[in-house]
Parts: C-alpha cells; sequence; structure tokens
C-alpha cells in the first residue's frame, strides 16, 4: 500500500480508535513499528492533535479537542454543507459551538472559480430564513448533553407567574420558529410536558439515570388522545390560507367541493382545547369553530375581554 494512502487510513484509524500503540497500527497496515512511529509523527505535524504517554504500557491517544481528519466531498455536497449551514444563520442558540462563518469559509475556499462564483450568486438570492430571536439559551449544550445521557434533571423554570421548580427527564431538543423547545417527563405532573429551553434558567444533575421507552421521534410523531373531542372548524379562503400555515392544522384541511373555503373535521384532546382555540382565535372571521362546545366558549370569552379591553375609557 502507498504511503498516501496509509496516511490517508491512518487518520481515519487514530480518529476512530483514540487510544492505541505503535504496536496496534503496524498489525492494522502491515508495516513496521519504526515506520509506525514516522507515520504518526507525520500526522502530528499535519496537526493531528496526539498524545504520548511514555511507559511499558504506554502509547498514543487523541486530545479530547481532536481535529477532525479530512473528508473529501465532491462539489455537490460542499454545495449542499454550504447551504445547510446558512439555515443556522438566525438561530441565537446553537446546541453546539459551531463558527458558522469558519466553517462556511473552509468550505468555500475548497471549491473552483467558477463554483465559488456561482455560490456568491445564490447566497443573495436563496435564504433559508427562520425569524430570528433575541432571547439567547445559554444552557442549550448542557440540555442536549443530558439528554444523551439520559440524565434526570432539576430545572429552575421561568413562567409569567414567577419561578418554578421541576424534576424531569428530557426526551431532547428541538427548534421551531426561533426557539429551542425540550419535551420531558414531567415527575411532578407525571406526563410529558414541554418547556421553552431560553426560559429555563438553571440545571442541577440528580445523577440519576431513566428508561423512558421512548424518545424524541417517538414523541413527536405520536399524538395519544387521553380524552377525545370532536373538533369541527368552518373556514373561508383565508382561513384555509392560513391554516395551512399551522403544522398541526395542515393534514387535517378540506376543502369545499364548491370552490369556496374549507373545514376541518378532526380529533383533538381535550387537554389541547385552549391551546387549539389559541390558533382559531387569531384567524377571527376566518374561522368559525362549530365543536367542541367548550372551545366556542373559550374563544367568545377571549373575544369580550378584547372588546372590554378597547372599550375602556
Amino acid at each position: 500500500m502507498k504511503k498516501t494512502r496509509i496516511l490517508f487510513n491512518l487518520l481515519f484509524y487514530v480518529n476512530e480508535k483514540r487510544r492505541f500503540t505503535a504496536k496496534d497500527v503496524a498489525q492494522e497496515f502491515g508495516i513496521s513499528i519504526r515506520t509506525a512511529h514516522r507515520y504518526l509523527l507525520e500526522l502530528e505535524e499535519m496537526g493531528v492533535p496526539l498524545y504520548t504517554e511514555p511507559g511499558r504500557y504506554g502509547g498514543y491517544r487523541v486530545l479530547p479537542e481532536r481535529t477532525l481528519p479530512p473528508v473529501f466531498l465532491n462539489e455537490n455536497e460542499v454545495l449542499s454543507i454550504f447551504f445547510a449551514f446558512q439555515s443556522l444563520k438566525f438561530y441565537q442558540s446553537l446546541p453546539f459551538e459551531v463558527d458558522i462563518e469558519s466553517a462556511s469559509r473552509k468550505l468555500f475556499s475548497g471549491l473552483p472559480a467558477d463554483r465559488k462564483e456561482q455560490i456568491r450568486q445564490v447566497d443573495s438570492r436563496l435564504i433559508f430564513w427562520n425569524r430570528k430571536r433575541d432571547a439567547e439559551t445559554p444552557l442549550l449544550k448542557d440540555l442536549i448533553e443530558h439528554t444523551i445521557q439520559k440524565s434526570i434533571i432539576e430545572i429552575v423554570y421561568s413562567m409569567t407567574k414567577g419561578t418554578t421548580s421541576r424534576k424531569i427527564a428530557p426526551l431532547g431538543l428541538y427548534s421551531y420558529d426561533g426557539f429551542w423547545y425540550v419535551p420531558a417527563y414531567d415527575y411532578k405532573k407525571r406526563e410529558i410536558r414541554q418547556f421553552r429551553a431560553d426560559r429555563i434558567l438553571d440545571i442541577e444533575d440528580t445523577v440519576e439515570l431513566h428508561d423512558l421507552k421512548f424518545n424524541l421521534y417517538d414523541w413527536l410523531h405520536s399524538y395519544e388522545l387521553t380524552n377525545p373531542v370532536h373538533l369541527y372548524v368552518e373556514l373561508t379562503d383565508e382561513g384555509v390560507r392560513q391554516s395551512r400555515n399551522n403544522p398541526f392544522m395542515e393534514t387535517e384541511i378540506r376543502e369545499n367541493q364548491e370552490g369556496n373555503g374549507g373545514f376541518i373535521d378532526t380529533t383533538i384532546d381535550y387537554a389541547d382545547i385552549e391551546f387549539t382555540g389559541k390558533f382559531f382565535l387569531q384567524l377571527g372571521t376566518h374561522a368559525k369553530v362549530i365543536e367542541p362546545a367548550e372551545m366556542k366558549k373559550y374563544i367568545c370569552r377571549e373575544a369580550e375581554n378584547i372588546l372590554k379591553l378597547y372599550n375602556q375609557k
């Protein structure tokens, strides 16, 4: 095997093994121990952070803050990653410490001149836009680490009426409309509750682990009806259009055969009446809730409160 090929494969080997000896490398690549030492030294000179452990049982290990080995990508793969980075620009906080501008520059610098010009043109005309939020989420990295470790944590959570302490088992994190959310099992409520990550003010590890049998993906793709109620809503054309922007309603919309407006005919959980009612309240005269009666009462009550506010002298 040629030296260049061995060095290339050795980059991946040391990054995967993390701890090894020159003898291990020699046996893996069919070279002498002396040659293995020389190749490992060359990797260090290339910037791979190797640490030598002396002694009879010593060897090599890769430092925790390591540089990943180079990966050879074709032009389309580089373009895909470059524009994926662009989609993260509008987030105030990210789960990991990522320098988007630095990573983008590295990808950009390796492209041919004609591709660079193409990106310059596309970059000003193609934007993966998310609403930019000012709220910082300093504990985002801690949250995802506790999620990976399946930790049970105590959090201090900011609410409208003050702060509260909760013992939770986080399932994971997901982003929506510029915010990060943490679905978690709430041991006080004995159910899955959703928390805004930027409202979590403090985290304390209980040194306990949970054994929940489902994960974030399962939760996002499931909707358990513990107390089902019938939802029927009449929509104008504008109501249909705005409802299609709601991820919880878009698949439930049915258009009228006459071609004017549409309706929603589905089942929701009783616990979601207020949450769903808030959405239809925002649609004003473009949505008319027929069922359930509890949602109609909620919308009427909120509308009356708004009317009282504007009728005050």
